[in-house]
């Protein structure tokens, strides 16, 4: 039975091995994509079968001591490893599988600099059309022009402070033409997502556009339009 429980322990142990290193390895350029996401997976079943496993065990033995400290860590390691990549699915379900996003989808901003950078990247540069237009509108009706009262050159010196707090790789800025590309990297697995800012003058101040696609995925799982809304909101502080 000791034997038995030891195992227990460590299928937690290895499904949180599992997820920590999917990420890293891709990263890297270790592991494909498919590869990665294959081990997410089976770190979800092997920590949905460790976290049921272990509680049966705690409830049925009732160890004391070092051994039930063991046996909750086997809990907490195999509910962690289930509940990352299945939270991560649910929210998949929750959104549009579109990976451009835009404030204006009549006329998205257009990456220029950026476009040799995603020459090999899975999703092409241009714009994916109507329909992605239609799902988003539809998903993000929020999203939306920003307009402001100060003058376009003030909202280009704020926009390039935000950038750099949000930690995106600087790839071009004109302000002659009102235009800024960025690239944001994730954490975890290093996806490159690639931002273009435009920036033009209005009657009352300026208006500025923005847009964030990714350049691997079908789906982004929500991270443009959350990148947009963080720019919008740091954007109107540093206006304050």
């Amino acid at each position: 039975m000791k034997a038995l429980h030891g195992l227990f322990i460590l299928l937690g142990l290895l499904s949180v091995i599992l997820l920590a290193i999917s990420g890293p390895l891709y990263k890297s350029g270790s592991a494909e994509l498919g590869t990665a996401f294959l081990m997410l997976r089976w770190a979800a079943y092997i920590g949905a079968a460790t976290f049921v496993l272990n509680i049966i065990w705690y409830l049925i033995r009732r160890p004391q001591g070092f051994v039930a400290g063991l046996s909750g860590l086997a809990i907490i390691a195999g509910g962690f490893a289930f509940y990352m990549p299945f939270s991560q699915y649910l929210k998949a379900q929750n959104v549009p599988a579109i990976h451009d996003i835009t404030t204006d989808t009549q006329n998205p901003p257009e990456f220029v600099a950026i476009a040799p950078l995603r020459a090999d990247a899975s999703n092409p540069v241009e714009y994916p059309g109507e329909e992605t237009a239609k799902k988003q509108r539809k998903a993000y009706p929020e999203l939306s022009t920003f307009q402001s009262l100060v003058p376009p050159d003030e909202l280009f010196s704020a926009s390039l402070a935000v950038v750099d707090k949000m930690g995106w790789e600087l790839v071009a800025s004109s302000k002659a033409e009102g235009r800024i590309e960025a690239t944001a990297t994730t954490t975890w697995f290093g996806f490159k997502d690639d931002v273009v800012i435009r920036i033009r003058p209005t009657a009352d101040g300026s208006e500025l556009d923005i847009r964030s696609k990714s350049r691997v995925g079908r789906s982004d799982v929500g991270k443009n339009a959350e990148r947009i809304r963080t720019f919008i909101m740091q954007l109107e502080s540093e206006l304050k």
